[in-house]
């Protein structure tokens, strides 16, 4: 019997789709048209375009399909032959905000604050990102303009300023204090790093922050240094000038010495800037119970200093305010020294040295009180018309010195005036000296120094020293 094939005959197909594609090119180059491919037939049949799938049993190479291998087998995309050039990104700069919120976040933990800011702050030392250098602009609010046409006074114009100033509050403050102590961490980096001295940065970098916000700066120093001093400064800055409505206020409480305000409001101004580097914010005080201090010490110091002609030391001025106190208790201006130290509980030595020191300085070319050009200068000149004569002195240097070598022997005057021209033309050399006195040029030696050592009293240096500094 015949075995019969259950298979069934599958229908012949014309020619498979790449020898058509073949076929079509060849009639192509014959004819001069361009075939289309299968894939065009399927667009234009409006049919969906099938990835093509390798026969089976056929292996496709990897560099067809647009791979590569290594030689552990393992498929790789194949590298691009055009290679794109990138030019490196400079890092970006640290903003405000973010600082902030990482501070935060150290803050919380005050037994480790200062560990972590130090970790933090060499981290962002390695990766080289600045801190932002915020526009003195934006912490100012615009106000309206007081009438152009008169002219304002310079104490006028400064309390305008800082009226436009915004105030801080508690915990802007606070952040702002966090990060001044950062950027100094930063600072400090380095200046390590540069092998500089912390002394040697201030001075070296722009005069302003601000130089920073423009096209460039100038530095004399390392440039990382510089920016370190300007990011430092420009936060200091910050805070003493959101802080400056404090020196009004407190400088009304000296409103009645003889002082100059313009002069009280600049002392007050640069003395915030020791309270900014002094200022704790971890106690939780406010800036402003803490600058208040410093506020009044340099007040107190210029009206020390400052206020008048002939500078007294501050313990004596001090002795001033409780005997001129005492005077007005006893309601006598004329009260002896004894019952002026019983009063104020001061030795009798200081009480005379401040009422010896309790003078009034007048100008000499002030003019007098009830005449209208004549002044002192003029009542002192008399005849002569220069009223600046050495007999207007206590003691001048001429008789000082003759004063001083009453009490030398005749010959140890000869040989200190001939040694130092004293009355005479010119200066002897000790030769010269010897020659006069027929000794030795050691011995004339020797008797100057036992004259230099007699001319050192405190008279002496009491007249001389005026002339000498």
């Amino acid at each position: 019997m015949k075995r019969t094939n259950n298979r069934q005959r599958l229908p012949a197909k014309s020619a498979r789709p790449a020898e058509q594609e073949t076929r079509g090119r060849t009639r192509a180059r014959s004819t001069g048209e361009v075939a289309p491919t299968a894939a065009q037939k399927q667009a234009d049949k409006g049919q969906p375009q099938a990835a093509a799938k390798p026969k089976r049993g056929r292996v496709v190479p990897a560099a067809a399909r647009g791979v590569a291998s290594n030689k552990f087998g393992a498929i790789k995309p194949a590298a691009s032959k055009v290679v794109a050039t990138t030019t490196p990104q400079v890092p970006s700069c640290l903003t405000n905000a973010e600082v902030d919120q990482r501070l935060d976040g150290l803050a919380r933990n005050p037994a480790t604050w200062e560990k972590e800011l130090a970790k933090y702050a060499a981290a962002c030392d390695r990766a080289g990102r600045d801190l932002e250098i915020v526009d003195p602009q934006s912490w100012r609010r615009k106000l309206a303009r007081a009438d152009g046409s008169k002219v304002q006074s310079a104490e006028t114009q400064f309390r305008h300023e800082v009226d436009q100033i915004v105030i801080l509050e508690r915990e802007d403050e606070f952040r702002l204090a966090r990060r001044i102590e950062y950027a100094r961490v930063r600072l400090a980096n380095a200046v390590k790093a540069a092998g500089l001295k912390p002394v040697a940065v201030e001075g070296g970098a722009a005069s302003a922050p601000s130089a920073f916000l423009g096209q460039g700066y100038d530095c004399v120093r390392h440039k990382t240094v510089c920016r370190r001093w300007a990011e430092l400064h420009a936060l200091r800055t910050e805070l003493v000038e959101r802080n400056l409505y404090l020196v009004l206020i407190n400088v009304e409480r000296y409103a009645h010495t003889s002082a100059g305000r313009l002069d009280l409001m600049q002392e007050g101004s640069a003395a915030l800037y020791r309270a900014v580097d002094g200022f704790e914010w971890q106690r939780g005080l406010l800036f402003r119970t803490y600058a208040v201090h410093w506020l009044n010490q340099a007040f107190r110091s210029y009206l020390y200093n400052c206020t008048t002609t002939v500078r007294l030391p501050v313990y004596l001025q001090k002795a001033q305010r409780h005997v001129w106190a005492a005077q007005e208790r006893l309601k006598d201006g004329d009260a002896s020294v004894a019952a002026l130290a019983k009063a104020t509980g001061l030795a009798e030595s200081v009480v005379e040295t401040v009422l010896d020191s309790s003078r009034s300085t007048m100008s000499i070319d002030a003019p007098s009180a009830g005449t209208d050009d004549a002044g002192l200068r003029d009542r002192l000149a008399g005849d002569r018309g220069d009223p600046y004569r050495p007999e207007l002195e206590d003691v001048s240097l001429s008789s000082g010195l003759q004063a001083a070598l009453a009490n030398l022997s005749e010959r140890e005057q000869t040989v200190v005036r001939m040694r130092f021209g004293i009355g005479l033309e010119r200066e002897y050399t000790l030769s010269e000296v010897a020659a006069k006195l027929g000794v030795s040029l050691e011995r004339v030696r020797q008797i100057q120094l036992r004259a230099m050592g007699k001319l050192k009293t405190d008279d002496l240096e009491r007249v001389a020293d005026p002339y000498l500094n």
